[in-house]
């Protein structure tokens, strides 16, 4: 019996979430706080929810959980959702990865231990009969060899791979179906370069498709020997922008799912990406397929299954 039909791999934490009132404050500055979410984080877990709030049969696998209180909600909240985290299981003696977000109108920031968790390399090998079984692959890039694996394997399958920030000499790059880059990337990794040079760079030398996301501003995608298309993102107030990428992610991947055009793709991850920014917690509230048909419609855009 087919168990899922997307493998996710990559990033999975433990998440506490604050939101703050009014603008972020400076050094030694005071903020109000409004609200306190315990929810997931890491690229992985997060694009797994979305996609299984949009009807996906979703596999994960990834860094380990530790067997603390973090290692407990976080296995409770990524089953609740119907994901299959068969192959993360609470390893004794072992503290997970946590994070704490503090979200204001329009900004966060994160503190986490991720740093430690790429040093002692505590992830695990990918199960070639996990990847050969989904029809789809959300990849985070962070895990050396093992993210390779999982992207040499699907590649060579014929099922497309979908990831997310990293340089365009990455060896993923040539093994990618979809190529997502945020801007923060760009930002940290590119700084002295003009956004076109670099987006050209990366078309050619992808196998698939590239896009650049700007936050509030247009979308840029496009294949190797195409102009790049642009495409301005739903007009919203946000309030959690946590989750946003990994949600745009998420919903190239469903896109892959349903054999979308690359248009249809990016209509639709922008919108996905967008109802996010409007809810709190955004990726624990993410909508369904009727919810994304319905803004969708709202605010003008040709919805895919039209």
């Amino acid at each position: 019996m087919k168990t899922h039909n997307v493998y996710s791999f990559g990033m999975v934490s433990s998440s506490t979430l604050y939101s703050i009132a009014g603008a972020f404050p400076g050094a030694e500055g005071y903020a109000e706080i409004e609200d306190v979410q315990y929810v997931t984080g890491g690229e992985a877990a997060n694009s797994s929810i979305v996609l299984a709030r949009l009807g996906a049969q979703v596999k994960l696998d990834g860094n380990w959980l530790g067997s603390d209180a973090g290692g407990d909600r976080t296995t409770a909240l990524l089953t609740q959702y119907g994901i299959d985290i068969s192959r993360l299981p609470q390893r004794h003696g072992y503290t997970g990865v946590q994070e704490v977000v503090f979200v204001a109108p329009g900004t966060r920031t994160i503190f986490g231990s991720y740093g430690h968790l790429l040093e002692q390399a505590s992830w695990n090998m990918p199960h070639e009969e996990d990847i050969l079984g989904a029809r789809a692959i959300c990849l985070d890039p962070f895990f050396s060899e093992a993210s390779l694996r999982v992207a040499e394997l699907g590649c060579h399958a014929n099922i497309p791979v979908i990831t997310v920030d990293c340089r365009h000499d990455h060896p993923l790059v040539g093994y990618a179906s979809a190529l997502v880059i945020s801007e923060s990337f760009l930002r940290e990794n590119y700084q002295e370069r003009k956004p076109d040079d670099v987006f050209r760079e990366y078309r050619q030398r992808a196998s698939g498709l590239v896009v650049f996301t700007f936050g509030d501003t247009d979308i840029w995608y496009g294949r190797h020997g195409q102009d790049v298309q642009t495409l301005q993102p739903p007009r919203i107030d946000p309030v959690d922008t946590c989750g946003a990428g990994d949600s745009f992610r998420a919903a190239v991947v469903y896109g892959f799912l349903q054999s979308w055009n690359d248009r249809k793709m990016i209509e639709y991850a922008a919108a996905v990406a967008a109802m996010i920014c409007t809810r709190f917690p955004g990726v624990l509230n993410a909508p369904t397929r009727e919810e994304v048909a319905a803004f969708m419609k709202q605010n003008h855009t040709s919805h895919p299954g039209d």
